[in-house]
């Protein structure tokens, strides 16, 4: 087979589109998006291994709008976008960090 855009779409090479995730923090529900494992996450995965902060890099990749347009940057989560806001709160990373690996284990084989 050739490798072309075409021939790819069939193979399915291409991430899904985002998906949806309900979490429930501080007694309100908020509908977030989830990337699939992409190109986008593997870029925040080469970062985290360039030093930055691994969790950070893998929320700023994972979590998007419906579009797929990043919802915040490293530094908006590790508080340095504004030292005032501080960082993500505790149990707000977490419950994002359930929902990333809900949607990229998805389908994954079992060892």
């Amino acid at each position: 087979m050739e490798l072309s855009i075409a021939n790819l779409k069939k193979s399915k090479a291409f991430t899904a589109r985002p998906v949806a995730k309900e979490i429930e923090w501080e007694g309100a529900k908020f509908t977030c998006y989830v990337r699939p494992l992409s190109y986008q996450t593997a870029v925040g995965d080469i970062a985290a291994h360039r030093g930055a902060d691994p969790l950070a890099c893998r929320i700023a990749s994972s979590i998007c709008d419906a579009e797929g347009k990043a919802v915040f940057t490293v530094a908006d989560i590790t508080g340095e976008a504004d030292p005032e806001k501080g960082a993500l709160d505790p149990d707000l990373t977490n419950l994002l960090l359930i929902a990333i690996g809900e949607v990229q284990n998805s389908g994954k084989k079992k060892r």
